[in-house]
Order: C-alpha cells, then structure tokens, then sequence
C-alpha cells in the first residue's frame, strides 16, 4: 500500500475499454484533426513517412475531411458520435456487471478520449492493475497493436507505472461467436423479408499486411467460417458470403470488396439481401452509412432489391455477457 501521503488512491483494478476512434463533431475541421492523427499512424500506413506526409498534408486532408464530415453528419446523434456513445454504454454496464471494486473506463485510440489520458485518471484513482481491452475481435498490427503502441508511449511518462494485462483478440472464442449467432439470428429472424445472401462483411486491408504476415485476413476467415457452420444450421436456405469493405487508396486491398460482391449479387439475379459486421464491436460510421447507405445505393442501383443491415453487438445483453466473460477470465488473479 501506498503511504498516506502520496496521493494515491486504495490499490484498485481497473479495465480500459479502447476502441479505434472518432472526430469530435461531423466538421471537416474535426474530422481533419481525427485523420491526422489516425493516419499519421505507421501502423496504419505502411508508407516511409518522407514518401506519405506531403501526400498527407498535401492531398488527402485537403479533400477528404469535407467528404468524411458529410458521412459522419449522416449518422451523428443527438449524444454525439455512435461509436463513442455505444462504446460509454459498454463501460457503463460492464461496470454494473463488475461492481465497484473494479473501475471501468473506455477510451479511443485516436481523439477523445485519449488512452494516456483515462490510463492517466484511472492511476490516479487508485489503479495499480490494468486490463486494457482492445474491442477488436480480429487482431491487426494497424488496430490491436496500435492500441498497444499508444499504452507503451503513456507508460513512458509514467514513473509509477500500473501493471498490464492485455485481452486477447477473441475472432474464435466460442462465447463470441455464440453472442453473433444469437443476436445475428434473432436479426435475420425479424426482418420483413427473409434475405437470400447474408454477407458478412469485415474492414478491409491491404494485401500487403497479410503477406508481411499480419493474421487479420485469417481471423476473419475464421469467424466467418464458425459463423457459417453456427448460422448455416439455422438457416439452411440463407447462402453467406464474405467480403471486406472500406478500399483505400490504389494499393490492392483484401478481396472480394463489399461493394464489388453486392453489385455482383444483383447483377446476378438476387434481390433480397441482408448485411452484417461481425469485425467491429460497435455500430460506427463505417456500418451506419458505408453499409446502411451506401452499401444499399450500390446494391439497389445494380438491380437489388431489399436490403438491410444487421446491427453490431453493441451492449446488448449477447454482447455484454461476451464481454463480461472475457474480461472476467482475463482478471483471474488479480
């Protein structure tokens, strides 16, 4: 125990919720200081940064924050962002399940809130163990090991450090897996029509990260594989593909792309069609405009017809009893 005159609170446990980030306000100058960040990131762009930043600073924050501003404004909510709202209510109600004497927080790897800063509050409130709990369930070096990356530079500026556990990526375990066949079933079972394809659909990357030997393309290969041995059992007349969104850029990115297999499905002749994210934790703008959108512009557009996209876990109580047995099992012993 700390003496009664250092300032440190009652030795305590903390978990570190962390997911990737939002713009503080559906701006172009927010989301220009959002995209400087996240793509300043070398675990992010693989690209020597004499090489990228005058593409960067010359380009791409030019134009881009304009465009993403228009999206974000698409799905923004009266409490703020989506992912910041949902991710705070994940925290809140895992706290409710923990108790007390564990203190929850969550923050984003890029803006607000920043992990130094909540790694900052929670050693001030009296935590000297830390669960920092990346909520991707498929590892990447430009995700998981970013948040990694980040929590070891805050570490640095600390003299009396916290010790850390880190939760592993969980694209395999059975209870995330039961929470998506259940919430995605429960889903699929509610729509007003009944889909003939049900893509799942993951973020994309470049090629390049998969061949340096980043085993994001794999983890996500494998959810979907149990996703569709769990989902196949239950609906056997619903095909399921698998495809990846969000290309950038002109490098080649993990195939096939969302949007190029929803026009090939309509070109195909199928007309109701339902989409799900089993790669992200929480609704974001890349599930409620990339997809809910855009992703139904471009399907309709070819020819499709119905179309719907399946909701995150979020915190519903799938998601959070997930989540509170991960968590749990990563605290064994402290």
């Amino acid at each position: 125990m700390p003496p009664s005159n250092s300032g440190v609170a009652v030795s305590r446990v903390g978990v570190l919720l962390v997911n990737l980030g939002t713009p503080d306000a559906p701006t172009a100058p927010a989301v220009r200081r959002y995209l400087a960040e996240f793509l300043s990131d070398p675990r992010v762009v693989e690209i020597p940064a004499i090489a990228w930043k005058p593409i960067l600073h010359g380009v791409i924050l030019r134009t881009r924050p304009a465009k993403s501003a228009h999206a974000y404004s698409q799905v923004w909510t009266d409490k703020g962002s989506p992912l910041a709202v949902i991710t705070a209510a994940q925290a809140e109600k895992l706290q409710q399940r923990l108790g007390q004497d564990i203190m929850v927080d969550w923050a984003m790897r890029y803006g607000n809130p920043a992990i130094p800063a909540r790694l900052a509050a929670m050693k001030a409130a009296g935590c000297d163990r830390i669960l920092i709990a990346p909520l991707y369930p498929q590892y990447s070096g430009a995700t998981t090991a970013s948040v990694t990356d980040k929590v070891g530079q805050a570490m640095a500026a600390m003299r009396w450090q916290p010790a850390l556990r880190n939760l592993p990526p969980y694209y395999a375990d059975p209870g995330h897996i039961s929470a998506l066949e259940a919430d995605l079933a429960r889903q699929v079972e509610r729509l007003a029509f009944t889909p003939e394809v049900l893509v799942l659909s993951f973020h994309g990357m470049p090629q390049r990260t998969t061949d340096l030997g980043d085993p994001y393309y794999w983890h996500c290969r494998e959810t979907s594989h149990l996703l569709v041995e769990r989902l196949g059992k239950r609906f056997p007349a619903l095909r399921i593909e698998t495809s990846f969104q969000s290309r950038f850029g002109r490098a080649k990115w993990l195939e096939p792309a969302t949007e190029d297999l929803l026009i090939a499905e309509a070109k195909a002749g199928t007309r109701r069609i339902a989409v799900a994210a089993p790669g992200f934790s929480a609704d974001c703008v890349e599930t409620l405009e990339e997809l809910a959108i855009r992703g139904r512009e471009v399907f309709q557009t070819a020819g499709g017809g119905d179309f719907a996209v399946l909701a995150c876990l979020n915190d519903t109580a799938e998601g959070m009893d997930m989540l509170e047995t991960l968590v749990r099992r990563e605290l064994s012993g402290w």
